[in-house]
């Protein structure tokens, strides 16, 4: 999808006085969620598409109020204090956390590795909660940080289950290599997504952290639309084919109790035809990913 600079790329949104400024000032706090710590004014300017002048007056406002601080000796910015706090009472008050928490420590207990939380957010899919693993040796997340949809089986299961327009966007834009088993192909990619709405649940060995696996499932809303992933991971040491064939019908009915606590009543709309959905997970422009 190619974004035109300055305008709004969020459905239910338009390019109007007033909501331009106030997108371009959103768009440049999203690029803090998965890029670097620390970003300049010029290659804030060149992701966005917009000019060093308009990017330096948005930063200035956004210091002002504490959402982004200024390095004196870098003269690169990262998030402030007030962006922090924010982020803090929205994972607090973040109904899907709550309404998952319970059943997130029901799978770790029965599992023995770490469980993930993911929700689906514009351009991909954030981490929003983890139950740690009591191993010695285990896998942890970054809450809150963003990943594209083609990598890891949370990302896999959200685009799986995405209407069919927007996830033949994902697949027609670039696939990014995270690691050397990133799948990166559009055709094996459709196939392996196929067949992940006909079991119900997707697997990684590798693809997003090459010394992890996981195993997740999708959830959904009351109206249908997927929503995010519940996962399970561990190094890939222990997380083995066997491993996931014990794991996943699990992983399945931890997915569909929450779907249901969501209000979820067991029909997914992934591969409707032109489905227009108010979900504000269209894909759009994005930095390259780190990991």
């Amino acid at each position: 999808m190619t974004t035109q600079p300055g305008t709004a790329t969020h459905p239910g949104t338009t390019a109007q006085p007033g909501t331009e400024t106030a997108g371009r000032v959103i768009d440049v706090l999203l690029l803090f969620t998965d890029g670097p710590d620390e970003l300049g004014v010029s290659a804030i300017a060149r992701e966005l598409g917009l000019s060093k002048a308009v990017v330096h007056r948005i930063l200035q406002t956004l210091v002002g109020r504490g959402m982004v601080a200024l390095d004196q000796e870098s003269r690169l910015y990262r998030l402030g204090p007030s962006a922090a706090a924010l982020g803090a009472r929205a994972l607090r008050e973040f109904d899907l956390r709550a309404v998952a928490a319970a059943t997130l420590r029901r799978l770790q207990a029965d599992t023995g590795e770490t469980v993930t939380l993911s929700a689906l957010v514009p351009g991909g899919r954030a981490y929003v909660d983890q139950i740690v693993s009591t191993h010695e040796v285990k896998m942890t997340v970054e809450l809150g940080r963003r990943f594209p949809l083609h990598a890891g089986s949370s990302g896999k299961c959200c685009l799986a289950h995405l209407p069919e327009p927007w996830r033949e966007e994902i697949l027609a834009a670039s696939l990014p290599a995270l690691t050397d088993t990133t799948p990166t192909d559009p055709g094996d990619l459709r196939a392996e997504l196929a067949g992940i709405r006909e079991l119900g649940y997707a697997s990684s060995h590798g693809e997003r952290q090459s010394d992890a696996g996981s195993v997740a499932s999708p959830l959904f809303g009351l109206d249908g639309d997927v929503r995010g992933a519940v996962s399970v991971c561990g190094p890939r040491s222990r997380v083995t084919p066997a491993f996931i064939r014990d794991c996943a019908p699990r992983v399945v009915e931890a997915a569909r109790d929450i779907s249901a606590a969501l209000g979820w009543t067991g029909e997914s709309p992934a591969g409707r035809r032109g489905r227009a959905s108010a979900s504000p997970t269209r894909p759009r422009k994005d930095p390259a990913p780190h990991d």
